[in-house]
């Protein structure tokens, strides 16, 4: 069984981070389901393990946070949907790579249901959207720009932390970092796509598409 909780207005970071130590124990321990979170942030950046001190430009503009979780800097923020997965490896693949991967997968089926072409760059986290619209990259090669962010840690099989998928934030809020330390592509949303896209319309596409993404993943004792 697999939770879902979808959690309205904005959830300080701090909380989430206790929440989601209390589950993975309570997970490990057998003591509660697996869990989806879905959720909003106010605006505020955070930190990953990988994270350079140059690519924060702006410290003073929102409340930074370490995560502790893999990859660099992230933007939070109203308008960005927030997914922290919470799933037992232990009871599915232990396959961390792998686990990444299906991540990618479900955000790329959830997009696809908005008519939207999500796809991976080798060497670059998360999914981008290609815009074809804008001029090129300064290598010569078209230019992406980020739709959705994945940063996990996993603790004796349990992972949490997770994905994030901009509907309709204030895309200048990522200005104060360096998204995810790459600096020749932009962000976009939904709705910066022209797609009026509201957030319970991404909430049903992600449902619909978990089982598609990790349904096949349980290991039967």
């Amino acid at each position: 069984m697999v939770e879902w909780i979808t959690s309205p207005g904005l959830v300080p970071y701090p909380d989430a981070l206790a929440f989601m130590e209390a589950r993975v124990e309570a997970i490990h321990e057998g003591r509660a389901d697996e869990c989806v979170w879905l959720l909003e942030h106010p605006p505020l950046y955070t930190s990953g393990t990988s994270s350079k001190p140059q690519d924060l430009t702006d410290p003073d503009r929102f409340p930074v946070y370490d995560a502790r979780r893999g990859g660099q800097y992230t933007y939070h923020g109203p308008g960005q949907r927030v997914a922290y997965v919470m799933l037992n490896l232990n009871k599915r693949e232990k396959d961390v790579r792998r686990f990444v991967q299906r991540l990618e997968g479900w955000i790329i089926a959830a997009l696809a249901d908005f008519n939207v072409a999500g796809v991976v760059r080798d060497g670059r986290v998360g999914v981008w959207v290609t815009r074809p619209d804008k001029e090129p990259a300064p290598d010569g090669s078209p230019r992406d720009d980020k739709i959705a962010a994945i940063g996990v840690k996993i603790r004796r099989w349990i992972t949490f932390h997770g994905i994030s998928i901009n509907v309709e934030p204030d895309l200048s809020h990522f200005d104060g970092i360096v998204p995810c330390g790459i600096r020749a592509h932009g962000v976009t949303s939904l709705v910066d796509l022209g797609l009026p896209v509201a957030m319970s319309d991404l909430d049903v596409a992600l449902r619909a598409t978990f089982l598609e993404a990790f349904g096949d993943q349980t290991v039967v004792d």
